[in-house]
């Protein structure tokens, strides 16, 4: 048997496409491909008809999938070229690495980051080379070449120099423990390799092609190989656990480096361009480009593509280097395409350096139970699933109707999974209090991956949702949090999991003092309260826990509303709003009555900041719970001599935002705020401005304009002073006469 060793890095364009024309030219009858050996089963699923690189080979423990290690491939990876190769030509492949049972077995807190191993040894060959470092050297020699497949025996030769170097310049004492356990662990994945390589031998294949990391091809050489029982004796005894693998998609945001992906690449869709252009790889990077710019409606015409392609290749023979790169294409788009702005450069570093393709896996990859009973409710249901992610579907359902109840109550418990897939909207003001619920649903590519981590909790969607939210119910030590849970397990028609929620939202609201806390827990229970019962759920229990929130929130709240500045003071005055809309929308005489006399209270407070106070007396007015009188007489007094001129304004605010029909109808309001607009000094008039635009912009078109309307009756009502007598100077005859052979020429007379 004749082995054939194919170092490669992972995700390497160069390394990938010379690979795929050495396995045509050998035509191996076995491929040995680094990866988890636990995953044989599933590599001729590579040509399934639904799979779409990137995807990625996750290997899982069961009963605990945090515990997962991922294998991502691109379509420029050469381990992706050489699953395929196999698959296309029925060649046998095997995944060669350390069992993931044993790895994922080993989880020890204290592993060596790579960095702690000791220096890259590719930076050596970099500055023998006259490269600024290892990565830059490995690309421009490697990766962005273009000649013949036989690189692999010369970077065979470089591999066994270095790890000689390596070898003698490492310390054999007085390495840390962390770092002698990562060496160990890598000779065992190495011996590993050889066990996989003398099966295949023992197997009778005639020619086998490994492809594996560079780093590790020369502990692989045959005639360097340890007894067999040697590498036996280090692989036994290892720690085990169950493991399961599937495919899953993956993208190229994940595969990039910035994203904490150790064996990432800076750039996934340069290098995805760089593996499928062959030659010309500037020009048609560039002409994408520009036909990407041009698709934002941005200008970039075919001379300045050639401008760039000219540049990059100035650039690229000014830096000694024989084809331009990713840094000479990207200067030069931004010096030519972009002319040097900053915006359309990172739009072109987004979608063609870093990417956003999405993979897909195949349907017919083993699926955890969770994922299967996810897959079977959206088919029943026919939601909208798509994996493609571009996609993104406005869903309203009709709680009325049974199917529609069922899409509510699935998409609810995805949320309580905190599955990235559907996003519940906040109702607009015509649909809140209707059956209408609107949903926005989107795939992502970290769905799988979600799913993978919510099978932990249970093997169904209700299951898992159930247990996840009575943990949270558990964790929570804040009221609203607890409402909040407590509505979407309304929602998610979880009764099992609300009992707990509720008991520990009992036991919260009955000791919580803090008053903007329980105003923000009061609105999602007096919703449930009022419109719950469409889906049947039993919810007498959170009565009492209102009335005893709004009680506490009643008593706290004039102190809370003390020395506010002018954010704390919106802030609670949102929070006064929400509550008085929730209780009014739960229709409880009793709790509305406590709750509008401590409003009333409130007015009494002296030094209320006037956001706050303006709002209040509107809700009261509104609410016809303070008379009309009474709320002229705050009015009068908010915008009396003796205060504030900015205080005033705020008091203006509150009362008036978001509505401003009551002045178009209530003339005593009306004439005391035109009163005082009308008799402020100028300065003040210029420190209250802002504050009056912000508000003022709040009304609607046929709210200012009924004001205009009204303000010009009032003014016509009370009569236009006549020109002359407006004048603070005496008439000037001659100035005057001066200007009527003017008129005469433009009335057409002789000047």
């Amino acid at each position: 048997m004749t082995v054939h060793l194919f170092g490669v890095r992972h995700h390497g364009p160069g390394t990938a496409r010379s690979l795929a024309r050495a396995l045509d030219a050998l035509a191996p009858d076995c491929v040995l491909v680094e990866g988890p050996a636990e995953a044989d089963a599933l590599a001729p699923l590579v040509l399934a008809a639904d799979m779409a690189p990137p995807v990625a080979l996750v290997s899982y423990v069961p009963d605990q999938p945090r515990r997962a290690a991922f294998h991502p491939f691109a379509v420029f990876s050469p381990e992706w070229q050489a699953m395929t190769w196999a698959a296309r030509h029925r060649v046998p492949l095997r995944f060669i690495d350390l069992p993931m049972a044993h790895q994922l077995a080993d989880d020890a807190p204290d592993r060596a980051p790579a960095g702690d191993l000791g220096p890259d040894p590719l930076d050596q060959l970099a500055d023998a080379a006259g490269f600024p470092d290892g990565e830059t050297f490995w690309d421009q020699t490697f990766e962005q070449r273009l000649g013949p497949a036989d690189i692999f025996p010369a970077m065979l030769e470089a591999m066994v120099a270095l790890r000689a170097e390596v070898e003698r310049a490492r310390p054999v004492l007085g390495l840390p423990r962390a770092v002698e356990d990562e060496l160990r662990r890598e000779a065992r994945r190495e011996a590993a390799m050889r066990q996989a390589i003398r099966r295949a031998q023992a197997a009778g294949h005639r020619d086998v092609a490994v492809v594996v990391g560079a780093w590790h091809t020369p502990a692989l050489r045959p005639d360097t190989w340890p007894p067999a029982r040697a590498d036996a004796a280090l692989l036994t005894g290892l720690p085990k656990v169950p493991v399961a693998c599937t495919w899953v998609p993956w993208s190229h945001a994940r595969l990039a480096t910035s994203t904490g992906y150790g064996a990432g690449v800076p750039a996934p869709a340069w290098y995805d361009h760089l593996f499928a252009a062959g030659q010309g790889v500037a020009t048609a990077w560039l002409t994408a480009a520009a036909r990407q710019l041009r698709d934002e409606g941005l200008d970039a015409s075919p001379a300045t593509v050639v401008d760039a392609v000219r540049l990059a290749e100035a650039l690229a023979a000014l830096r000694g280097r024989p084809l331009p790169g990713l840094d000479e294409v990207t200067e030069a788009a931004g010096a030519t395409l972009c002319a040097g702005a900053e915006a359309p450069l990172t739009l072109l570093r987004r979608r063609l350096v870093l990417g956003d393709a999405i993979g897909r896996a195949p349907a017919d990859a083993p699926a955890v139970p969770l994922q299967r009973d996810l897959d079977a409710a959206v088919r029943r249901l026919r939601l909208p699933f798509s994996d493609r992610g571009e996609d993104e579907h406005a869903l309203e359902l009709d709680l009325r109707r049974p199917r529609d109840l069922e899409k509510s109550q699935l998409l609810a418990r995805c949320e309580l999974l905190g599955l990235p897939w559907a996003t519940r909207e906040a109702a607009s003001d015509r649909a809140r209090g209707t059956f209408k619920e609107p949903w926005r649903l989107r795939w992502r590519p970290d769905l799988p991956l979600a799913v993978l981590d919510a099978a932990r909790l249970g093997n169904t969607v209700g299951e898992a949702a159930a247990v996840s939210a009575t943990q949270r119910a558990e964790a929570a030590d804040a009221l609203p949090t607890l409402t909040r849970l407590v509505d979407a397990l309304v929602r998610a028609d979880l009764p099992h999991a609300l009992a707990p929620a509720l008991a520990r939202l009992s036991a919260l609201a009955a000791v919580a003092t803090d008053v903007p806390h329980l105003l923000e827990a009061v609105p999602p229970l007096g919703e449930l309260l009022r419109y719950g019962d469409v889906r049947g759920t039993a919810l007498e229990p959170l009565r009492p826990i209102l009335a005893g929130l709004v009680t506490r929130a009643s008593v706290g709240l004039p102190m809370a509303a003390a020395s506010l500045d002018d954010d704390a003071a919106r802030a609670l005055r949102d929070r006064v709003q929400a509550t008085e809309a929730a209780l009014r929308l739960h229709g409880d005489a009793d709790l509305l009555t406590v709750w509008r006399d401590a409003l009333t209270r409130l007015l009494e407070r002296p030094g209320l900041n006037g956001h706050l106070a303006g709002r209040v007396v509107r809700l009261l007015r509104d609410a016809e719970a303070l008379a009309q009188a009474e709320a002229a007489r705050q009015l009068s007094l908010a915008l009396s001599r003796a205060a504030e001129p900015t205080h005033a304004a705020a008091w203006v605010e509150g009362f008036l935002e978001g509505g401003g029909l009551v002045l178009a109808h209530d003339p005593i309001l009306f004439d005391l705020i035109d009163h005082w607009l009308a008799n402020l000094p100028p300065e003040a008039f210029e420190a209250s401005l802002p504050l009056l635009r912000r508000t003022f912009a709040t009304f609607s078109p046929p709210e200012r304009r009924h004001i205009g309307v009204r303000a010009a009756r009032a003014a016509a009502s009370e009569g236009v002073p006549d020109a002359p007598a407006c004048r603070t100077e005496p008439l000037d005859p001659v100035r005057a006469d001066s200007v009527l052979p003017v008129l005469r020429l433009l009335l057409g007379g002789a000047p």
